[in-house]
């Protein structure tokens, strides 16, 4: 399969700059996405007051619940693409885009209608404030309305990832961003619509990306004659999507019903706590934005490789890209908690709700580095197919580590630093991975094999 002059090849160059590259659209991306919930935010804070905020700052943890197993999903996808590419096979990757696309429709629907009907459980199993309770379930069911639109973009950006593309998500982001923003301001500070406006500019630029995406996927890559709506999927290739999506997905779902239990925690503190948490979370997401598109260029880097047997990259990159990862992470997490008090003004004046906020921020900044350097390692371990060491590793770190320990948090010393847990989880994950780097004999024998030769089965 030919390589375009709009993807990255990293199968070829230096190593480092080729990551950077793939990375910085998907960091931009990323930066507008924050931009999506800051100006939220921003609105809701100026225009509908703490209890409106405190609503949007909880919901955003069963969306990701309903919505993240599909991203793991789109994350299989996007590494078999790579594969793929990176083996010159094209046959393989149009049979896995048709798919991708058929279990877009399939799915998004059902997973819609089944996230508007139980909203309202889920958000009192967090114990969301009677307060917040009305206006979070608003929220969270026009959000899930937007399912079919939110899973169809996130599995054609998996596409194009693999494809080794990272700057057609940056357009999609774009457009996507400005309706969002139009919106907001016209359905909340112009029609006053409250919590339900934000919801609904929110649902509509999800859509829209979608759209743009199909359009963008039909006149670039003609050659994976990708349908606009198809029901035939190839048993063959769901298989293997699944195989190595459902796993990524099931444990991104299961972190971010980790994240729910922490957030019923932090929700037990009262609405200040929470409008303090919602306001650090723009400021650490702000930060935390290289850490994804790092990431997502180490899975395409490794997939392709992988798949095209050039096992001298995978072992000269596996070092490398974590450790730039965390070297970048940390140097904008000590800028962002530079520049902390002045950024956290511009969501609230209330004093209780910034000592809160500053709180989180400290402590969160000071420790995604760690997060960085693991995340990237998961990501050219996966990027070989080898989810399962991953998956545990993850749920481990959430469930053994991150949840215990903010629940002792919470119950022997000060609930409103319950935040202390996320440095916790971070260290441990990445010694897990520096552990697996070190005595996997699987992973040993992919990194040490040489020469253009067929790739070691990871399972």
């Amino acid at each position: 399969m030919a390589i375009r002059s709009r993807t990255i090849d990293m199968t070829e160059g230096p190593i480092l700059r080729n990551v950077l590259l793939f990375a910085l659209p998907l960091v931009l991306g990323n930066v507008l996405q924050q931009l999506y919930t800051t100006v939220d935010t921003l609105v809701i804070g100026a225009y509908c007051g703490t209890v409106s905020l405190a609503a949007v700052g909880t919901s955003a943890q069963p969306v990701e619940v309903v919505l993240c197993i599909f991203l793991g999903i789109g994350t299989g996808v996007s590494i078999l693409i790579s594969q793929s590419v990176g083996a010159g096979n094209r046959q393989r990757a149009v049979a896995l885009s048709r798919t991708a696309c058929a279990f877009v429709w399939i799915c998004g629907a059902a997973v819609g209608l089944l996230g508007i009907l139980v909203a309202p459980l889920i958000l009192r199993l967090m114990q969301v404030p009677e307060d917040a309770m009305d206006l979070a379930v608003t929220y969270v069911r026009i959000v899930l309305a937007g399912s079919l639109g939110n899973i169809g973009y996130n599995m054609n950006a998996g596409i194009l990832r693999g494809m080794g593309n990272s700057t057609a998500s940056l357009l999609f982001l774009l457009v996507s961003c400005a309706v969002n923003v139009v919106l907001d301001l016209a359905l909340v500070a112009g029609l006053g619509m409250d919590v339900t406006g934000a919801a609904l500019a929110t649902c509509a630029s999800v859509y829209i990306s979608w759209v743009v995406s199909i359009v963008y996927i039909r006149k670039h890559y003609p050659e994976l004659d990708y349908p606009v709506f198809t029901l035939k999927a190839s048993a063959e290739q769901l298989r293997a999507i699944l195989r190595i999506g459902l796993p990524i997905g099931l444990n991104h779902s299961l972190y971010s019903l980790g994240h729910m239990a922490l957030q019923t925690l932090a929700n037990s503190q009262g609405s200040l706590f929470m409008a303090g948490q919602a306001v650090a979370g723009r400021i650490t997401g702000v930060a935390n934005i290289a850490i994804s598109g790092l990431s997502s260029a180490a899975t395409t880097f490794s997939g392709q490789n992988y798949g095209a047997g050039r096992y001298d990259r995978l072992r000269r990159g596996r070092w490398r890209i974590p450790l730039a990862a965390g070297a970048i992470t940390l140097a904008g997490g000590l800028f962002f908690l530079m520049l902390r008090t002045p950024l956290m003004r511009i969501f609230s004046r209330d004093e209780t709700v910034l000592m809160y906020a500053d709180r989180y921020v400290s402590v969160v900044l000071l420790g995604q580095w760690m997060f960085a350097v693991f995340n990237s390692m998961i990501s050219m371990v996966n990027g070989v197919g080898m989810v399962r060491y991953t998956t545990v590793v993850n749920l481990l770190m959430l469930w053994a580590v991150r949840v215990p320990s903010a629940w002792m948090i919470h119950t022997w010393f000060d609930g409103t630093w319950i935040m202390l847990c996320f440095p916790i989880s971070f260290g441990f994950g990445m010694c897990c991975m520096i552990g697996f780097y070190a005595f996997s004999r699987k992973w040993r024998a992919i990194i040490q094999k040489t020469g253009d030769a067929s790739p070691v089965s990871p399972s």
